[in-house]
């Protein structure tokens, strides 16, 4: 398969774990954490490191739980210090077979193997990922890039809203329109959606959100600060919060 990565006008490249590794990129039938590696994700970043002088790597939205493993393998050689990963989550490396491992197709007994599989790697790092937080990420292959390689961790969701000038968009916004495929306890644990109402409330300024699915109670949303959430197939739900704000907000 061909995955992409991006170079930028700073000389640094990006690139996002999931072209490479990605859930999406499976059928459910073909899930497999026990079997699935990382090695992909690693190739694509030697490759962006090859043509630039350091790495952003986005680590969220792996079919893996190895721990990177498969990636450190394929990055053998190159010099540490030179990668950044960008977090989707706060969750620390013991907790990513427990957290992400049954939507990557993990039962309980496979959870268990992968939770010693992760003990077992972290002791042969030069930093020990467990405990961290942010180390979790992609199965872990935030950790290991962090006790590999050391790489630097950073939370996603900063990252990206200070590229986009997040904080100079509320000034004088009405309302801000966020959303992810599927609102769950996840979101709260770093997740850009909860980043993005907890600002736009620091700025007094109300936040939606539209997602694929929404797994949260309506009063966990609100704790969230996001109000109302509309999920994507509910056309009837849709026209009529669409309805409320244009009253609201005075549009046509």
């Amino acid at each position: 398969m061909t995955a992409r990565c991006a170079l930028l006008a700073d000389g640094t490249a990006a690139v996002d774990a999931a072209e490479a590794i990605g859930l999406a990129r499976l059928q459910p039938g073909e899930l497999d954490p026990l079997a699935a590696t990382s090695r992909g994700a690693g190739e694509l970043i030697a490759a962006a490191l090859a043509a630039a002088s350091g790495v952003v790597v986005g680590a969220g939205g792996t079919a893996t739980v190895d721990g990177g493993a498969g990636a450190l393998e394929a990055l053998r050689g190159v010099a540490s210090g030179r990668i950044r990963v960008a977090c989707d989550v706060r969750t620390a490396w013991e907790d990513a077979p427990r957290v992400f491992g049954p939507q990557k197709g993990a039962d309980p007994q496979a959870v268990t193997t992968l939770e010693e599989r992760l003990d077992r790697l972290a002791r042969t790092f030069p930093r020990d990922p467990r405990g961290v937080p942010l180390t979790g990420c992609g199965g872990g292959l935030s950790g290991g890039l962090w006790g590999a390689l050391g790489a630097e961790l950073v939370p996603g969701a900063e990252l990206v809203l200070a590229a986009v000038g997040l904080e100079r968009r509320l000034e004088g916004a009405d309302l801000v329109v966020t959303g992810e495929g599927r609102l769950d306890e996840q979101t709260a644990a770093g997740k850009l959606v909860a980043e993005v109402a907890a600002r736009a409330r620091r700025a007094g300024v109300p936040c939606a959100a539209v997602v694929g699915c929404n797994a949260l109670s309506a009063e966990d949303a609100r704790a969230l600060g996001l109000e109302p959430v509309l999920e994507a197939g509910d056309v009837r739900a849709l026209e009529e919060a669409g309805g409320r704000l244009s009253s609201l907000f005075g549009a046509g």
